[in-house]
């Protein structure tokens, strides 16, 4: 394993964990997909997990205005997915502390816990296991911004985009690999379904 990992090395440590998989997936949004890929899944396993945390620590310090403040740098991200990683990323670059936001429904906006809180003008990189429709980074970044806080980066493990992911400006982005999956809006224009490729429903 380089001291960097390739996207190769990536992809065969997803692969062989069973976080990135082949078939016929619809997600909850009704897109159909012939890839499903949960980051989680390969960070259960330790070596791999600070394989993928050291990895993106290393691309957010090699971006010398964030390596200049990493002293009072916070690594924030949604929870749960994006914990392994934070933390993970948080003692490769020995940043200053780590938090996230969570919330009980889907429904319900992201929120800080209770007495945790950002404060104006503190340096906040995000991170996240997977960039794939930036919904819940976005929420993020906005809740961030109205505390006043300045969001400096956004660090994803694997960035997998679909027709409809969100961009976040000039807001610089890392990520160890770039996956290009095929996306179907519906069963209608779904090739996977034409050929009676058998479908699973996923949760995230």
């Amino acid at each position: 394993m380089h001291l960097l990992p390739t996207q190769d090395e990536v992809v065969r440590v997803l692969r062989e964990t069973g976080a990135l998989r082949e078939g016929h997936f619809e997600y909850p949004s009704g897109l159909h997909s012939n890839e499903y890929l949960q980051v989680p899944l390969a960070m259960r396993y330790y070596q791999h997990a600070r394989t993928l945390s050291v990895g993106l620590s290393r691309l957010l310090r090699a971006n010398p205005e964030i390596r200049a403040i990493i002293p009072e740098l916070s690594i924030v991200a949604p929870a749960t997915g994006g914990l392994p990683v934070a933390y993970g990323v948080c003692e490769a670059l020995r940043a200053h502390q780590v938090y996230w936001a969570e919330r009980e429904h889907d429904e319900e906006p992201l929120r800080f816990r209770q007495y945790i809180a950002p404060q104006p003008g503190e340096n906040v990189v995000l991170v996240d296991d997977i960039l794939r429709s930036g919904r819940k980074l976005t929420q993020l970044k906005a809740l961030l911004d109205s505390a006043g806080a300045k969001v400096v980066g956004l660090a994803v493990v694997i960035h997998q985009p679909t027709p409809d992911t969100l961009t976040f400006g000039s807001l610089p982005l890392y990520y160890l690999v770039k996956l290009e999956a095929s996306y179907y809006a519906d069963a209608q224009g779904c090739d996977l379904c034409k050929k009676g490729v058998p479908l699973e429903r996923v949760w995230v």
